[in-house]
């Protein structure tokens, strides 16, 4: 949507503002009506009509990009903030391998499971409907822009798009894209809103749009989360922190700890799932933390232990109760000597964040253990806790992380866009 920004700062009641939301909610919710029915066939065409522009477009999206991180640049915004802004070639063609991979997936509105006959007569089942109007609230990432929208339209959804007003150049050369696709499926424009409004009024807006909007999907630093999810008239889907954990277990394969350990700190820093903890079986700290500390040393990451930990490397800085229970999204880690494996657990449920925990051991039992009595949304067994995403765990793309217990939890894809409603098949029954 192109409007002109309204003054910064203003209120939630000024009449233009509050107009043109509802706007943009009525516009949604009419929208809604028409994704809701269409077939598998016209939204897979608005999908891989959209790849192909954003494949055809990648240096106007780069340009749009660059410009976005030049102003950001301009007001000194940190390197964790800008490696998440930053949209290259590359990112540019991942968004549209995603959109193809959505179109590739499985449509799940209209499904009929559990049919079963009752005593009566009756067949009971249960059918997957989309959800209505979402709302996604985000900030640096630009990829969201394309994930999001294309996650909601095959799930029949209609969304409303409000990024960070740091990528607003980057997020309406996307929405252009996609409103192209849908152009070419004969769909309304509509069914894809990025709002260009910088104003954070309009956010407070849209979160309490009960009439217009179905769910909230806030993507972003805790700061907004904790916002959105306080102030929020409508059922909203969040993660608040990723304080993820590797623990090293007495058991775990050397090559295997060292190479997840790594990876799960260093392959990047400013996501949700990175590593910020590493918790290490006191049985192996000396055989393990060395040669991890030596990598970590070399990749300029700082390193915070316990006691113990410190006593095996002692060049690592004293670790403080408050670094157990923070989200770096920085290269810094947190480190932890154990006792045991129920020690691990303990540490994990006082100071996790039911994002993600890993366990890397050779221990069946052990493993079985940890994945019951760990209550996180994703529970890996020797692999890195990187992995915890929508496109690789096959959903094609992920409109975010849900640590709630209830409807969605872990990468939220097409199926955590819809809900379920009974069907009922009868042949003339009447209840006595």
């Amino acid at each position: 949507m192109n409007h002109p920004d309204l003054p910064h700062g203003a209120s939630l009641s000024d009449p233009e503002l509050h107009q043109h939301m509802l706007g943009l909610g009525e516009a949604a919710r009419a929208a809604a009506t028409e994704i809701a029915r269409a077939t598998t066939a016209t939204k897979n065409q608005a999908l891989l009509a959209a790849a192909a522009a954003l494949e055809r477009d990648v240096d106007a999206l780069v340009s749009a990009n660059q410009q976005d991180l030049a102003a950001a640049r301009s007001r000194g915004l940190d390197a964790a903030f800008i490696d998440r802004l930053t949209l290259g070639a590359k990112g540019v063609q991942a968004m549209a391998l995603g959109l193809r991979q959505v179109a590739a997936l499985p449509d799940p509105v209209g499904q009929i499971t559990d049919l079963s006959f009752r005593p009566s007569g009756i067949q009971v089942g249960r059918m997957r409907v989309p959800l209505g109007v979402i709302a996604i609230i985000y900030e640096a990432r630009p990829n969201v822009t394309a994930d999001a929208a294309a996650l909601c339209l095959k799930s029949g959804n209609a969304c409303i798009l409000r990024g960070g007003s740091e990528a607003v150049r980057s997020n309406q050369a996307i929405a252009a894209c996609m409103h192209e696709g849908l152009r070419v499926a004969g769909l309304p424009a509509s069914v894809v809103q990025v709002l260009d409004i910088t104003d954070r009024a309009a956010v407070g807006e849209l979160i309490t749009m009960r009439q217009h909007i179905d769910v909230i999907v806030p993507r972003g630093g805790k700061g907004l989360i904790e916002r959105i999810a306080n102030d929020a008239r409508v059922p909203v889907i969040k993660h608040l922190d990723g304080i993820c954990h590797v623990f090293l277990d007495e058991s775990a394969d050397p090559a295997k700890a060292i190479a997840i350990a790594d990876n799960a700190k260093t392959q990047r820093y400013g996501t949700c799932n990175t590593m910020e903890t590493l918790l290490v079986h006191q049985a192996v700290a000396g055989t393990l933390l060395p040669p991890l500390a030596a990598i970590y040393r070399n990749k300029g990451v700082e390193m915070r232990g316990c006691t113990a930990a410190r006593a095996v490397v002692p060049d690592m800085q004293e670790a403080h109760d408050a670094d157990w229970d923070t989200e770096y999204l920085a290269p810094i880690l947190a480190i932890k000597v154990v006792a045991d494996l129920d020690a691990a657990i303990r540490h994990i449920a006082r100071h996790g964040s039911q994002h993600t925990d890993a366990i890397v051991t050779e221990q069946h039992s052990h493993a079985m253990r940890f994945l019951r009595e760990v209550d996180s949304s994703s529970v890996m067994i020797n692999a890195s806790t990187r992995f915890a995403d929508g496109f690789e765990y096959g959903l094609g793309a992920e409109i975010g992380i849900s640590t709630d217990k209830i409807h969605a939890r872990g990468p939220v894809g097409l199926e955590g866009l819809t809900s379920q409603k009974y069907v009922v098949f009868g042949d003339g029954h009447v209840r006595g």
